[in-house]
């Protein structure tokens, strides 16, 4: 009898230990419970942290890029043709600057016309008359030149333009950043101001020469109505007279 109350009363008493949740363990100084969704929660928050940081690891390298961009777009370009620019422009001012006997000057030219292709005086002798046409032949002549040096000049320029246009156009390709294409552009512009400088030279050198012919031909011809009316004088100018053609 006493057996059998014995073997009733054992599954009794082992019942607590099968009923025991299997996330609950008996550690030696205590017990320890694991708890799966606050084991979730915790690993949604640690990916969600790690998620923040590799936004922000991000963001600081899109930073980092964009000053990279800045600091380049902010680089000056490392080539300047002013210097020889400005030497081109320096050549053909001396060669303008050398005008043979009527400068480019406002003064100089309505000093010379008044002197030189002005009205013909009435009382100028005839080697006065002749001087004053030698010295209007000597501008033209001179004005001529000076045209065409000033052609030369220019044509002389094209080669080194040639350069310096290959060398800006090479750095702007090469630009790193937006100034320093910028920089390139502006540097294209002054060559092609310091052209048309010595078109608008050309241009003027030449006109200058066309207007010295012209006013060497209007005073030319004023000069000869003076003589044809010194020759046709009554008295003072062409006599008749006797002529021998043959000695006999």
């Amino acid at each position: 009898m006493s057996a059998m109350a014995m073997a009733l009363a054992a599954p009794v008493a082992l019942s607590p230990i099968a009923s025991t949740p299997a996330h609950a363990f008996f550690g030696g100084f205590g017990r320890i419970v694991y708890d799966p969704t606050n084991h979730a929660e915790n690993l949604l928050t640690a990916a969600r942290t790690l998620e923040q940081i590799n936004n922000q690891i991000t963001s600081l390298q899109n930073e980092a890029q964009m000053l990279i961009n800045q600091a380049r777009n902010l680089a000056n370009l490392p080539y300047s043709s002013l210097q020889q620019l400005q030497a081109n422009v320096q050549r053909t001012q001396a060669l303008l600057a050398q005008a043979q006997n009527i400068a480019f000057d406002v003064q100089a030219i309505d000093r010379m016309f008044q002197q030189d292709y002005g009205n013909v005086s009435l009382s100028a002798t005839d080697a006065q008359l002749i001087a004053d046409a030698r010295s209007r032949w000597e501008n033209t002549v001179g004005g001529l030149q000076d045209a065409m040096r000033v052609q030369a000049g220019a044509v002389g320029n094209i080669d080194t333009n040639r350069a310096e246009m290959a060398a800006l156009v090479g750095e702007s390709q090469n630009a790193v950043g937006a100034l320093q294409a910028a920089q390139a552009g502006n540097q294209l512009l002054a060559l092609q101001s310091q052209q048309i400088s010595d078109l608008i030279a050309v241009v003027s050198a030449n006109g200058r020469a066309e207007a010295l012919t012209a006013a060497e031909a209007a005073a030319a011809a004023e000069q000869g109505r003076e003589q044809r009316r010194r020759f046709l004088a009554p008295g003072v100018g062409y006599q008749p007279g006797r002529v021998q053609m043959f000695n006999n």
